[in-house]
């Protein structure tokens, strides 16, 4: 199933919080949930976890030694960082809410705050970014990172690497040409034989209708 039904699945999240005794709470409430968390208590540690690992979640506080959480997040982002974060913080002024969105926090939560709340906003926030990638053609649920289909017969299954990268163009592209030569571009030996192949085989393991326009490209049906 995926997340945008209901969210299962198991998140890394850095924390990064001074507090000892919150740190422990927050890791041990979001830990109950499956999620994997690790916490550091300053901004230079965060830059440190994000050159070693990858995360799904940043949870920063704001002042915090070394680098306090705004600058944290804004050396992120500048460097190409977009994971999603959120910023928990004692400070209520309006300012400081505002540099946080500003420099690109998806949600603020005002200290002192329900754990329980915390890990609604999350489920929330990875609801609707799931709704947001997942497209859909007719009865099937397409996910073009993994390339998990949905909606063809009874059991979920995952297109081939070759097979994803054309139906994702070809779905973003619904209902319009696609030229032959951008198409061969994602094949691993690129010709007009093989993308020919290549694309009746993902017909007929999709059940869809694909449209050869000839000499020129092909384009899904619109439904």
């Amino acid at each position: 199933m995926f997340v945008s039904e209901c969210y299962t699945g198991r998140m890394k999240i850095l924390l990064l919080e001074d507090d000892e005794l919150l740190a422990e709470s927050l890791v041990e409430y979001l830990q109950m949930d499956g999620d994997d968390v690790e916490r550091v208590a300053g901004g230079e540690a965060v830059f440190d976890a994000t050159y070693i690992g990858r995360y799904d979640l940043y949870i920063l506080d704001i002042n915090v030694p070394d680098i306090n959480g705004l600058e944290v997040l804004r050396a992120l982002r500048e460097a190409g960082d977009d994971t999603p974060a959120i910023y928990i913080s004692a400070l209520t002024d309006i300012a400081s809410i505002s540099r946080g969105f500003e420099i690109g926090a998806v949600d603020y939560l005002k200290k002192p705050f329900d754990p329980e709340e915390l890990r609604l906003r999350i489920r929330y926030i990875f609801r609707e970014r799931e709704n947001n990638r997942i497209l859909r053609y007719g009865a099937i649920r397409f996910d073009p990172d993994s390339g998990r289909i949905e909606g063809v017969g009874e059991v979920p299954f995952y297109l081939g690497e070759v097979q994803r990268r054309l139906f994702t163009l070809l779905l973003k592209r619904r209902g319009r040409l696609v030229l032959s030569e951008e198409l061969m571009e994602l094949l691993e030996h690129p010709g007009s034989n093989a993308l020919r192949v290549t694309l009746a085989k993902l017909k007929k393991r999709l059940g869809i209708q694909i449209t050869n326009i000839r000499g020129q490209g092909y384009l899904l049906e619109t439904l």
